[in-house]
């Protein structure tokens, strides 16, 4: 298995060109540096000698590899060490250069059929999704295929992320999305190397997860009698009554499956705003002296809602016990960040409320914006004592930003370059570049089209780095997510045509070292995604076709909240 590498072709995206680097591998996201044997067409096939040697660290890797391939070859992958190996190892060499979440792929080594050395146990696991990759679409599959999978290119892959987080957001709130799904979503996102699942478990139209003191929240609060069929302008109505909630368990579960996955879990958590679903459920949540609030029900259209959290100790004292148990459920290994939401919170209920206006006074507070900061700082203090960390977004700079908390730049570049100029932690997420739910071409052919197009070129040029952030600065932004916020997706084939194939152009911005946008070579990426598109079609995703949505994924004549133009990016 060894060769003269002296013909060989060598990409190395640290120099990055505006070539096709990968004629016949086709990787996305683009790796750092990939070798590709030239003088021969030559290729290793996984047979029934093939083992798997799984050193110290990697045993999640290989249960991982041993499922997928299994099913999709039919073969067994005994543990075996001899020379048809799959070797995993840590290796300290590979976390020296390319650090923990980086990997080097051999598959021409004289010891093993396939070498995946990673630089941490993180590392090794993106070294074995780059491997299934070069093995082709069928490799995506649940069972064997004709010709199946099996054949992997002589090649060697050296591989780093850019940033460290690289999320994807899915409203689970406005539209539940069942617990299988969801594990079906850790896995597109560890198919793509992104490592951070923020669950948007609590809103306005629904609440999402089992709070064991407090049953209401799921009794009540995870079920609204009909929804708004479109935007919310439009005229029409789904009767359905909606709801669900993850149990517990089913949260442990979802946890641990993407712990397996090096996924990180964010729960969020939303307050003072965004809270009706809890405010129906319990009534003296809310601003009783000004809102006939016992006469709230879980909300069925979509915006943003005026009812929000009173500002008092017994609410401060509720919602610490929905915490105790989220932390619970969300361990700090796995779950280091918690979400508080803190965004489109209105003020007009407290300004009216005497009982508001009263804490004002006695807070010595200077305004309204100031009392929802006072929210924000109390959880910000009460999270880091246990040993987590804040996170919200950028509306929680209005009133003086808490000590240690993290910001989620949603309205564009502005708060998270504030943010980390003050010297807090920032994860870039511009509704402007990277909102799934906005719409992805012009015409009316586009189910319930929300937003600016976006299309996948322009999520393919989007910069988590602001330009002219000192670099001070932009060592503060930890990275980068995708926001699917679900008004007008109604099921697991909705979703998919608004995330996919954007997921995997944002994907790339988020993982690979890439040149200014305006300098990135859409054309060979777009290439690239020729491959890409057979392998979610084996993955089943119903993602929206190049050539635009197919008749049964559009939605004549509901309305949407179209915008016209280039968006304003501030």
């Amino acid at each position: 298995m060894t060769a003269d590498r002296t013909d060989a072709m060598t990409t190395d995206r640290s120099d990055a060109t505006t070539t096709d680097p990968y004629p016949g591998t086709d990787l996305i996201p683009a790796p750092l540096l990939q070798e590709v044997r030239g003088d021969s067409p030559g290729h290793f096939s996984l047979d029934e000698r093939t083992t798997l040697d799984a050193g110290p660290g990697t045993g999640s890797t290989a249960r991982w590899l041993r499922t997928v391939l299994g099913a999709a070859t039919g073969l067994p992958f005994a543990d075996g060490t001899g020379p048809h190996a799959i070797r995993l190892r840590v290796s300290e060499d590979v976390e020296r250069e390319h650090g923990p979440e980086g990997y080097r792929l051999t598959t021409e080594n004289p010891d093993a059929a396939v070498v995946v050395e990673g630089g941490g146990p993180a590392g090794v696991f993106w070294g074995a999704q780059t491997l299934r990759q070069l093995l082709g679409p069928e490799a995506y599959r649940r069972a064997p295929v004709a010709g199946g999978a099996g054949d992997l290119p002589y090649v060697t892959v050296e591989d780093r992320p850019r940033f460290g987080w690289r999320g994807l957001m899915l409203d689970v709130s406005r539209h539940f999305m069942p617990k299988d799904d969801v594990l079906r979503y850790l896995d597109l996102l560890a198919a793509h190397k992104l490592n951070v699942f923020h669950f948007h478990l609590t809103d306005d139209q629904g609440w999402r997860i089992e709070i064991k003191r407090h049953p209401r929240l799921t009794g009540v609060g995870s079920w609204r009698a009909r929804s708004k069929w479109g935007h919310r302008a439009s005229p029409l109505w789904d009767d359905t009554p909606h709801g669900g909630f993850y149990t517990q368990d089913d949260i442990r579960e979802i946890v641990a499956y993407a712990a397996e996955r090096h996924i990180t879990v964010v729960p969020e958590i939303d307050l003072p705003g965004h809270s009706q679903a809890a405010i129906a459920a319990y009534p003296e949540l809310g601003n009783t002296d000004v809102v006939d609030t016992a006469a709230l029900t879980v909300w069925d259209t979509w915006g943003v809602n005026p009812n929000v959290l009173a500002p008092t100790e017994a609410v401060l004292r509720f919602y610490e016990g929905v915490f105790e148990e989220v932390l619970d459920l969300f361990p700090a290994a796995t779950s280091p960040f918690v979400h508080v939401g803190g965004d489109e919170c209105p003020k007009d209920q407290w300004k009216a409320s005497p009982a508001a206006q009263a804490r004002i006074r006695e807070l010595g507070l200077a305004d309204e914006d100031e009392l929802q900061s006072w929210f924000i700082r109390h959880f910000d203090r009460w999270l880091a004592a246990r040993g987590r960390r804040l996170i919200g977004w950028d509306e929680i700079l209005e009133g003086g930003l808490a000590d240690g908390a993290a910001v989620s730049s949603w309205r564009g570049y502005g708060g998270g370059i504030a943010a980390a100029e003050a010297g807090h932690d920032v994860v870039m997420c511009p509704e402007q570049q990277v909102y799934l739910d906005h719409r992805q071409a012009p015409g009316e052919e586009e189910p319930m089209p929300i937003g600016y197009v976006r299309t996948l070129e322009d999520v393919y040029r989007f910069e988590p780095v602001p330009p002219g952030l000192s670099p001070e600065a932009a060592a503060h932004i930890l990275g980068t997510q995708a926001n699917v916020w679900t008004e007008v997706m109604e099921n697991r084939s909705r979703v998919d045509y608004q995330v996919f194939p954007r997921l995997a152009a944002f994907a790339e911005v988020a993982w690979s070292a890439l040149p200014a946008p305006e300098a990135r070579d859409y054309p060979a990426f777009a290439r690239r995604m020729h491959t890409h598109y057979t392998r979610l079609d084996a993955l089943g995703v119903d993602y929206r076709p190049p050539a635009g949505p197919h008749p049964r994924q559009q939605r004549p004549g509901v309305v949407g909240r179209p915008r016209e133009g280039t968006p304003p990016i501030v």
